[in-house]
């Protein structure tokens, strides 16, 4: 019997076309092993959130849990802005945690990445996420982490990553997830 493959939802924090973060999640895309399919979501349709339309969801909104609810683990690339989760990413999750009782995050395995052209890479980010995790009831992997500072040192002219070594570390990050999210 021919077990599906393991189902991943990229997710990147980031609007900005030539994202570091979304070209990130597109390097695990294209690498991933055989047994693994990685789809990536965009959060440009997404509406600020608005608790008065809970009960009749924007179909964008709708489509985006479709994708959490069907997806086996969910893969986060985000930048940080001023210290903290990027709006965007922040609103896409409230979305997807409502109607009360209804959240599409429980239970999910989960992993964060980020890039970011800043010295600290996206820490303070990441471990803004965690704590939202835990009252989402997540399963974040703690470890490996994978924070890439002075991103734009590491990548060719149009934004993708082009140093062997933090391709490397990128892999090896994707399979730790991977095996976590078979675990759990």
């Amino acid at each position: 019997m021919k077990q599906s493959p393991l189902t991943l939802l990229g997710i990147s924090g980031s609007l900005r076309k030539g994202s570091y973060n979304t070209h990130l999640l597109e390097l695990c895309q294209k690498h991933a092993p055989k047994d693994c399919v990685i789809e990536i979501t965009t959060l440009h349709e997404i509406p600020l959130y608005n608790q008065d339309l809970e009960k009749d969801m924007p179909p964008s909104v709708q489509d985006f849990k479709t994708k959490i609810l069907a997806a086996d683990g969910i893969l986060i690339a985000t930048p940080e802005y001023n210290y903290s989760i990027p709006g965007v990413l922040k609103n896409a999750i409230d979305w997807a945690s409502r109607p009360y009782g209804e959240s599409a995050w429980k239970k999910k395995p989960v992993a964060i990445m980020g890039t970011s052209p800043s010295v600290l890479g996206t820490a303070r980010c990441q471990y803004h996420l965690r704590q939202t995790f835990i009252t989402l009831n997540m399963i974040p992997m703690n470890l490996p982490e994978l924070m890439i500072g002075e991103v734009h040192k590491y990548c060719d002219s149009e934004g993708n990553l082009s140093d062997e070594a933090i391709k490397q570390r990128v892999m090896q990050f994707l399979q730790a997830f991977i095996d976590w999210v078979k675990q759990h």
